[in-house]
């Protein structure tokens, strides 16, 4: 091939078959983007933003024995064809309970500070994540106790004000057997 190109054997005029300089002008220049996460918080208004988050929680069986690990898992999408930014209470974007116990315990382990955050969904992106509860609620630092026998409810809540009524909470129910 080299040649071809040192014999002189193809023209190098502007013809549209053989092949040209690389002329610097010519390049293609990048796109200026657009932040489209700004562009969705000036256009979508919040209340249809709340509306267009889903969160969905399921555990793979309804019952469980006492002692076994609870896996579940957590499903949050958008269901719209742009990006969509929530405001949080805290950078902690959402957090799951037990029978209204955050994270199956009496305490929290960290304190999440008071500042504001963002939760960011690309345009139908769906989020999902497992976890698991071992079937103990933690008393103490050092201390964890067995569930009781019987029907509990995990939860799920991104963290904003008042999200069960907009629509982004979610809960199922799981039984403990002896």
């Amino acid at each position: 091939m080299r040649r071809i190109y040192e014999s002189d054997a193809l023209e190098r005029d502007d013809g549209p078959f053989t092949p040209s300089e690389n002329d610097p002008r010519s390049r293609v220049q990048t796109a200026r983007s657009v932040d489209s996460t700004a562009l969705s918080r000036w256009l979508v208004p919040q209340r249809v933003r709340y509306r267009a988050i889903s969160v969905e929680i399921s555990t793979p069986q309804t019952s469980y024995a006492g002692g076994d690990p609870i896996p579940f898992t957590i499903t949050m999408s958008n269901a719209l064809p742009v990006p969509v930014v929530l405001r949080t209470d805290s950078p902690v974007r959402w957090t799951w309970a037990v029978d209204g116990k955050t994270e199956a315990s009496e305490r929290l382990r960290y304190d999440p500070p008071a500042e504001p955050g963002q939760f960011r969904f690309d345009r139908g992106e769906r989020k999902r994540f497992r976890r698991r509860w071992d079937g103990l609620f933690r008393v103490s630092d050092s201390e964890w106790v067995p569930a009781e026998p019987g029907d509990h409810t995990i939860g799920v809540r991104l963290n904003v004000p008042d999200a069960a009524a907009k629509g982004l909470a979610a809960e199922t129910t799981v039984r403990i057997q002896e």
